[in-house]
C-alpha cells in the first residue's frame, strides 16, 4: 500500500477503477464480437455504446483518483469524472432501450436518459460544486427511470433478466446513498465511504454486463 501511495493519489480508488477500465475493455470486446456473430446490428451498436461508456467512466475515474497533478488540472479531471457517470448511466440504458424495448417505450426512455445526461453534463461544467445530494438525486432518478416501463419489461424479459437488471440498479443505488451520506466511513483516507461507493459501482457494472452478455444477447424486441 505504501508503494502504491507513492504512485497514486488515492491508491484503492485508482487501482479498483483501473481494474474496472480493463474489465470494461474485455467486456466490450466480448459483447460486440458475440453480438456480431449471434445477434443483429441493434445489439452490436447498443452493446458498443454500453461498453464504451463504461470504459470512459472507469478510465476518467482512474485518472482523477490516480494522478498526482496540480489542483487546477485536478478540477478538470474531477469534472470529467462526474460527467462520465451520467454517460455511463445512459450507456447502461442503451441496450435495454434498443433491444427489448425498441419502439415507443424504448425510444422515449432512450431520449429521456440521454437528455438528462446532457443536462447533467452542463450542470457539472458550469456548477460543479452543487450540493452532493442534488447530484445523487439526478443519478438515482436516471437509474430508476426504467420503472415507468415496468409492464413492457416484465412482458418482454424473463425473470433472470429482471433480476440482474434490478440487482445492478440496487448496487448502484446503495453506492449512491453511501456517497451522499459519506457513511459508512470505516478507514478514512484508506478504505472509507468513497472506496465503498466505488466497489458498489463495480458490482453494478458487473451485474449489467452479465445481463447484456448472458441474456439480452438473445432477446428480440417485443
Amino acid at each position: 500500500m505504501f508503494a502504491c501511495e507513492k504512485v497514486f493519489r488515492e491508491p484503492v480508488n485508482a487501482i479498483s477503477h483501473m481494474a474496472g477500465a480493463l474489465a470494461s475493455v474485455a467486456g466490450l470486446t466480448l459483447m460486440v464480437v458475440f453480438a456480431a456473430i449471434r445477434a443483429d446490428a441493434w445489439h452490436v451498436v447498443s452493446f458498443a455504446v454500453f461498453g464504451t461508456t463504461l470504459i470512459l467512466m472507469y478510465t476518467s475515474s482512474f485518472l482523477y483518483h490516480g494522478l498526482k497533478i496540480s489542483e487546477k488540472t485536478l478540477l478538470v479531471f474531477r469534472r470529467i469524472d462526474h460527467i462520465m457517470i451520467f454517460m455511463a448511466i445512459a450507456g447502461s440504458y442503451t441496450p435495454i432501450c434498443l433491444v427489448p424495448l425498441r419502439g415507443p417505450w424504448g425510444w422515449s426512455i432512450f431520449g429521456a436518459v440521454w437528455g438528462i445526461a446532457i443536462i447533467g453534463t452542463v450542470l457539472k461544467i458550469f456548477a460543479m460544486n452543487v450540493p452532493r445530494w442534488i447530484s445523487t438525486m439526478i443519478y438515482l432518478t436516471m437509474g430508476w427511470l426504467c420503472v415507468v416501463a415496468a409492464y413492457p419489461l416484465v412482458k418482454t424479459l424473463e425473470p433472470a433478466c429482471l433480476f440482474w437488471l434490478a440487482l445492478g440498479g440496487l448496487f448502484y443505488s446503495i453506492g449512491a446513498v453511501v456517497y451522499s451520506l459519506k457513511k459508512p466511513d470505516p478507514f478514512p483516507g484508506i478504505f472509507g465511504f468513497h472506496e465503498i461507493w466505488h466497489l458498489f459501482v463495480l458490482l453494478g457494472s458487473l451485474s449489467h454486463f452479465w445481463l447484456a452478455f448472458k441474456y439480452l444477447m438473445y432477446v428480440s424486441p417485443a
